[in-house]
């Protein structure tokens, strides 16, 4: 399909889709608000994007770099995130057994550009976001990009809600360090949750590291060399 943008009509009525679906959770998306052009509007007639499955976020975020390798500006285009959303939907929120499906927050589908702690939450510009910040070597990133598209993790809840720290090149290859089995490209067991060591416990130090220490002047050897001891059992 042509590269597409919904205008604000488009936007609300997708909107209101998602909060009737938290009533209705067996309702069908308005596909149809995709393409008519009261509630779209064509981006480029060149680039086209087709329905597929994603094996993780890191393969998403490189398809759609890939895509949208001319047109940047699509970062922090408004209508472009929800409409794709709405195309990628079946994937992007699965129904159940039941046919149920469940969106959570609105922030997973329409971006909230003036907050980047529920930014990093769109389930598309997130990803693509992160990618873009590490382009030079997206697998640094992995951490907060080796989950399903549909379920981000809880690492990435805690880490990419600071900008301070996903845009940090030695704080993504240590959370990839730490928290990611380079044989499996999978989270470590214990990487998520509130116990020693986690990703949790490493936003919080490196939150207090933030206060004394310039963080983008460091080495992530400097950096992991003064983390606790707690976080040892993750770099063996």
């Amino acid at each position: 399909m042509k590269l597409r943008k919904l205008n604000n009509a488009g936007i609300k009525e997708f909107e209101d889709y998602l909060d009737q679906l938290k009533e209705q959770p067996a309702l069908a998306p308005p596909k149809n608000i995709l393409t008519d052009p009261l509630t779209s509007e064509i981006i480029d007639a060149v680039i086209e994007i087709e329905e597929r499955k994603f094996a993780n976020r890191f393969e998403l975020a490189k398809y759609l770099d890939e895509k949208l390798i001319a047109i940047p500006s699509m970062e922090s285009n408004k209508g472009f995130w929800p409409w794709l959303s709405l195309y990628y939907f079946e994937i992007l929120c699965p129904a159940d057994v039941n046919g149920r499906r469940n969106p959570h927050e609105k922030a997973r589908w329409i971006p909230a550009f003036s907050d980047f702690r529920k930014y990093y939450r769109h389930l598309l510009a997130g990803p693509y976001r992160i990618y873009r910040a590490h382009i030079d070597k997206p697998e640094r990133a992995l951490a907060l990009l080796c989950g399903p598209i549909h379920k981000p993790g809880d690492i990435v809840e805690q880490l990419a809600s600071r900008q301070e720290l996903v845009t940090n090149k030695a704080v993504m290859e240590i959370a990839t360090r730490l928290y990611i089995n380079p044989k499996t490209g999978t989270p470590r067991k214990g990487a998520a949750g509130k116990s020693g060591g986690s990703a949790r416990r490493l936003a919080e130090v490196l939150n207090q590291f933030d206060v004394t220490w310039d963080l983008y002047s460091m080495s992530s050897e400097n950096l992991q060399s003064m983390l606790p001891k707690e976080f040892n059992k993750f770099a063996a």
